[in-house]
């Protein structure tokens, strides 16, 4: 039997205000419990909600960068339910009008497995709401207790609801990465998953090829890419098995276990009626002028997807480079200040960028913003490899000295004698030396054995310490063999 699968994710996106969204208490990360709980946050009696409006202009930043539907009025609302870490009893959120509506998202998907090719989506976008953040449970905080902080209670967030548009993981898993970079590309979130700035709700069913949508059930609460598709993976055969064994599929909110791999129902799911929603009457509407759009729309940088088309159609890119290269901010500054130095050869800084310098950043641990090696600096080895002073395992030898320990590439060069001899005079007087020393060869090669050319090769690079041009050199000896 053939089953579709039908996934949507809500993203909650810790918004980069230094203040909460209705108070002026911090948001700073890895404070003592409750020390940045204030009145507003402990829900004291006579307190009031005031608006953050860096929160609102990180909404409104999001919603030009999707381009989205941005609501000139929008409400806040009261969604009512209990929990410990809730002091009010609700959470101040919005629901029949947000402040961004429908928009739009285009990814590459990158396949998690097997050959096949990456390739563009669109993702739709049903709205993204302004919120404040609960509190946090300690378990275990003392013995046989539950301990509760409130320090997150009121922390802003941006909820973004997608449609069910995406059909697996490997497309669920390319959406909050490609969301992930946006965010943190226009500055409105910082993209710490471990810390709880950027968490992803998965809902997911399944369905006959054809037929109605299925019964979803809600994966809370997952904070890393890796979890997400193992998470996905499980769930979506546990409820195919389910409903093939003649089970029904119940809606629910479950939470993943990293440790066993599997999903674990926690609650039934609530729909929003189970809320009781109704405008908060503390809180005035939310009036967002066109005026205010145009200064924050001001403010946005090129927006990734813009600059992938533009490498692809300006530099010669593929699309997958082209998507490698952006897909954080400061990835594509590097690769633009790198390809400053040499303009005329995208491919090459592309190539470098992906290849030595992702590697070693991968071997130490490090990002991009962490590189020992400057753009500045990468730039100045490639520009030695296109005006032929080194060849490409010299550069090598300069990259690998540079990162260790730091230094110009000039004066690298120099030091370590890696200059490549380009002389055609010398690179003739190599190759001559090296015939003489096998005249045998040479006769064999000339009756037809041509796969000897490989060894004048390896012998003449040899007699050159490895700095001959390889271009010039493999064309001497082209002419000489000949006869």
């Amino acid at each position: 039997m053939t089953w579709e699968i039908v996934i949507g994710l809500e993203v909650h996106t810790q918004l980069s205000t230094n203040t909460k969204i209705f108070s002026g208490a911090s948001t700073a990360f890895g404070s003592e419990p409750n020390t940045q709980a204030d009145a507003v946050s402990l829900a004291l009696p006579g307190v009031f909600p005031v608006l953050n409006k860096g929160a609102v202009e990180r909404a409104i930043k999001f919603g030009l960068a999707t381009g989205s539907y941005i609501a000139p009025h929008s409400v806040f609302a009261r969604k009512n339910y209990f929990y410990p870490d809730l002091p009010k009893g609700y959470q101040i959120s919005q629901m029949d009008l947000p402040v961004v509506g429908q928009g739009a998202l285009t990814i590459l998907v990158e396949p998690l497995s097997g050959n096949a090719k990456p390739y563009e989506k669109t993702v739709r976008i049903t709205r993204a709401h302004l919120e404040e953040d609960a509190g946090k449970s300690v378990h275990g905080a003392a013995q046989g207790m539950t301990g509760v902080d409130l320090n997150r209670a009121g922390t802003p967030l941006l909820e973004i609801v997608s449609e069910p548009d995406m059909c697996s993981a490997a497309e669920a898993v390319s959406y909050a990465k490609a969301l992930h970079t946006l965010v943190r590309w226009i500055g409105i979130c910082d993209g710490n998953m471990q810390e709880g700035s950027f968490r992803c709700d998965v809902n997911v069913s399944v369905r006959k090829s054809g037929a109605p949508l299925g019964t979803r059930r809600e994966i809370k609460n997952l904070n890393s890419f890796k979890f997400m598709q193992q998470a996905i993976d499980y769930e979506v055969q546990w409820q195919i098995d389910t409903l093939e064994s003649g089970g029904k599929i119940q809606q629910a909110t479950i939470l993943f276990n990293p440790d066993t791999g599997e999903t674990r129902a926690m609650r039934s799911k609530e729909d929003a009626h189970d809320y009781r929603y109704f405008p908060d009457p503390d809180l005035l509407p939310l009036e967002i002028s066109p005026e205010w759009i145009e200064q924050v729309r001001a403010t946005l940088p090129e927006l990734p997807h813009t600059k992938q088309v533009r490498y692809v159609n300006e530099l010669g890119l593929s699309a997958y480079d082209a998507s490698m290269l952006t897909s954080s901010r400061e990835m594509a500054d590097f690769f633009e200040t790198v390809l400053s130095a040499v303009p005329n050869d995208a491919k090459m800084c592309a190539n470098w960028i992906m290849g030595e310098v992702n590697a070693q950043l991968n071997r130490d641990g490090l990002d991009m913003s962490q590189s020992p090696i400057t753009a500045q600096q990468l730039g100045g080895i490639l520009k030695r490899i296109a005006d032929d002073t080194l060849s490409n395992s010299g550069a090598k030898d300069v990259f690998r000295t540079m990162w260790a320990e730091g230094g110009d590439a000039d004066a690298i060069i120099e030091a370590k004698g890696l200059k490549q001899v380009s002389d055609s005079g010398a690179i003739e007087a190599i190759v001559d030396g090296v015939m003489a020393a096998n005249a045998e060869k040479v006769a064999e090669y000339r009756s037809g054995k041509d796969k000897l050319f490989g060894f004048f090769v390896g012998a003449a690079m040899k007699a050159s310490q490895g700095k001959a041009n390889p271009a010039q050199l493999n064309e001497v000896l082209k002419q000489k063999l000949a006869g």
